[in-house]
């Protein structure tokens, strides 16, 4: 056998998609150590001693982990993001990280619309309302007229606006690096936070974490955004305040966050996740059968040109 290939991603970790098969013929074992679950720190130092791969989803990758990866040459994520790993200590290690771009950006933009619609129209808050006893008829907001802010134009973002284009909303886009003609439309405009954010119904995020320094979304850009405006967080938690977020909910100048990431998951009750005007997910943006089959075979395609190209 030619080594082990940890799999961690909690929508892969049984070991039993297809894809990894294909690690399997290729002559490698698989090494599953928490299914169906986010592994911790002690259970990821006890399963990489002998991994040459990693196939690795959002959970905390600590310096101290990795001081266990004894022959780790390439961490594949099933996703974008790669906050969660010690970019500096892998690369002083010569261990490659590659991503899935673009795997999972149809389920996380549909998910963004869903919350964006829920949250435009106060579904959670009259569902509730409704099983309570009572008859909520909150007025909603429609998106066809609305003006939207959609900050990051990456494979989710451009996807997020494109349908909100669709559905007849007035787009503005605010990405220093994405292709000038992304999306092509007379009704979307490229241009920087402060003038996408003013008067906007809806802030959709889809950027990384800034590197240090205060949140992107505090006290001063709620202040910007059109009272009882949505904000949907498909991205990162740590990309709002959430005390002037709580403030800015209190005052109803925020009419509903509506998110699928927490800063710890799952998170612990908590002012945020207790608010009635707060719509959550479980990190479930990626997480369709489509999403899941994409980013498992690029993956393992990473995997692969990445190990049988590497010597040991």
């Amino acid at each position: 056998m030619k080594g082990a290939v940890l799999i961690t991603p909690r929508s892969l970790s049984d070991g039993a998609h297809p894809a990894l098969k294909r690690l399997e013929t290729a002559g490698y074992t698989l090494r599953c150590p928490a299914p169906g679950e986010m592994p911790d720190e002690a259970c990821l130092a006890g399963a990489l001693p002998g991994c040459v791969g990693w196939l690795a989803g959002v959970e905390p990758v600590s310096e101290a982990v990795l001081s266990a990866a004894d022959g780790l040459r390439v961490i594949a994520r099933n996703g974008t993001g790669v906050d969660n790993l010690p970019l500096d200590a892998l690369a002083a290690r010569g261990i490659a990280v590659c991503r899935t771009e673009g795997a999972n950006a149809r389920g996380v933009a549909e998910l963004s619309l869903a919350l964006a619609l829920a949250g435009m129209r106060r579904v959670v808050e009259t569902h509730e309302s409704i099983r309570a006893g009572g008859w909520l008829r909150a007025k909603g907001r429609e998106v066809a007229g609305a003006r939207a802010a959609v900050l990051g134009l990456g494979a989710v973002g451009s996807l997020m606006a494109e349908m909100l284009l669709a559905l007849g909303a007035e787009v503005a886009g605010v990405d220093p690096v994405a292709p000038d003609n992304r999306p092509a439309h007379a009704r979307f405009r490229r241009t920087d936070l402060a003038a996408a954010l003013a008067g906007a119904d809806l802030l959709s995020l889809h950027v990384p974490l800034p590197p240090g320094g205060p949140p992107l979304i505090g006290m001063a850009e709620l202040a910007a955004l059109a009272p009882g405006a949505t904000i949907v967080n498909t991205a990162r938690a740590g990309l709002v305040d959430t005390a002037a977020l709580l403030s800015a909910l209190m005052s109803g100048q925020v009419g509903c966050y509506a998110t699928d990431v927490f800063e710890t998951e799952p998170p612990e009750p908590s002012a945020l996740t207790t608010h009635p005007r707060v719509v959550m997910t479980s990190h479930i943006g990626g997480f369709t059968g489509a999403s899941v089959d994409r980013a498992a075979e690029m993956a393992v395609d990473l995997l692969l040109e990445h190990l049988d190209d590497a010597s040991p």
